[in-house]
């Protein structure tokens, strides 16, 4: 089976009125913000098939083994184990972390118990799963992702020089290892609200007022002056500063394993993942924030985080990530058609250009910001028109 989808836009308030609707040739501004365009068939939004007009989690449950493959249905029951987006932000996202598969268990289990329904604002765990995502920028993109080196967190700090984060300066010089960062991050999460509120309001006034005559971290003081604009008094603005500033060009990609804490600040890219909603907050969000859950969840551990590119495989462009249930790949479809083996369930997405896709004895022509479900029944795929395609299936081997 070859069909186009028909998709859900979560229109979240830090979405953008302009870069979803300019993709899909809509009219900008929207009326509403876009934040995320879903496609795939988690429960909470699934995607609709034209050919039927059934929802694709119904039709992967009703039939798992024709269209997900006998070894995808085996190992992930009847469900489509990834889901892919268009993610556009317009103001940054909530810092945030994801648990792993073994914690979103636990978790689930426990909210269960306690009764939580499962829309319920104060609820921790939407699901049983982990999840991991990966996401790739379509324009230039800014996120902030894991605990930097220390020494250039103190040397930050010392640029700064603001008196009310001296104690966070001393505590770091004392014990730089995970360990002292997590005891810093509970000291500024756990602190009494007035004091977390003049900390967050110092920290925006000395990045503001030192951005402009910073030579190392002009972009860091920039966005901590602009974080603690957007949410006055959150003291997720000082933890921003704890965190690696990375900005994608087109085409680059980040990586976001279990414990790691990010939040993505402005840009459009697509972004893949494990079929999950299970996002523990830590700050910068009017929604629910559980820092004893966060703190249980976190990986402390610092990293030198680096763009992920995509490696060629003949006509593929794949970005090679540990997860096994997703694998995001793209053509750059010329006037020459390409041929490719389909390996199970896969949702193909158009980000430029116009693209078609002939198989199993349809053909299907997609434009920007269209999307289609080929099932794993389908064997091989030809590829013609002109433009840029993303692939999304399990991740293969090797």
């Amino acid at each position: 089976m070859i069909s186009e989808l028909s998709n859900v836009i979560q229109p979240y308030a830090w979405g953008s009125r302009h870069a979803l609707a300019q993709l899909r040739g809509e009219p900008a501004p929207s009326p509403t913000p876009e934040a995320e365009l879903w496609m795939g068939a988690h429960p909470l939004a699934p995607s609709r098939l034209c050919t039927t007009g059934q929802s694709l989690n119904e039709a992967v449950a009703s039939a798992p083994s024709e269209l997900l493959g006998r070894e995808v249905a085996a190992t992930y029951g009847a469900q489509l184990p990834f889901l892919l987006k268009v993610l556009a932000a317009a103001t940054p996202l909530s810092l945030q972390a994801h648990p792993s598969i073994e914690q979103a268990e636990a978790g689930f289990a426990a909210d269960e118990a306690a009764g939580l329904a499962l829309d319920a604002p104060h609820r921790n765990y939407r699901d049983r799963n982990h999840k991991p995502e990966l996401l790739c920028a379509l324009s230039e993109f800014w996120a902030l992702c894991g605990f930097r080196e220390v020494s250039a967190t103190l040397a930050l700090l010392d640029e700064l020089s603001l008196p009310e984060l001296a104690q966070v300066s001393r505590a770091l010089v004392e014990d730089g290892s995970s360990m002292g960062l997590s005891r810093v991050f509970s000291a500024l999460m756990m602190a009494p609200a007035g004091e977390r509120e003049a900390l967050a309001q110092a920290t925006t006034a000395a990045c503001a007022a030192k951005a402009g005559s910073s030579a190392r971290f002009a972009e860091e003081l920039r966005w901590g002056a602009r974080i603690g604009a957007l949410y006055p008094g959150d003291v997720g603005v000082v933890v921003a500063l704890l965190l690696n500033l990375l900005r994608l060009a087109p085409g680059e990609a980040i990586y976001l394993p279990a414990g790691n804490l990010h939040a993505y600040l402005e840009g459009t890219g697509v972004e893949i993942m494990a079929s999950s909603d299970n996002v523990l907050r830590g700050g910068l969000t009017p929604k629910h924030v559980n820092v004893q859950e966060l703190l249980r969840v976190l990986d402390f551990s610092t990293l030198n985080v680096q763009p992920l590119r995509a490696v060629e495989v003949g006509r593929e462009h794949i970005y090679r990530t540990p997860a096994r249930e997703f694998q995001l790949s793209y053509f750059q479809v010329t006037d020459a058609p390409v041929a490719v083996t389909v390996g199970g369930p896969e949702i193909w997405l158009v980000a430029t250009g116009h693209v078609a896709l002939e198989g199993a004895g349809a053909r299907l022509e997609l434009r920007p910001g269209k999307s289609a479900f080929v099932s794993a029944s389908v064997t091989d795929l030809r590829l013609s028109g002109s433009g840029r395609i993303f692939r999304a299936r399990v991740a293969q081997p090797g």
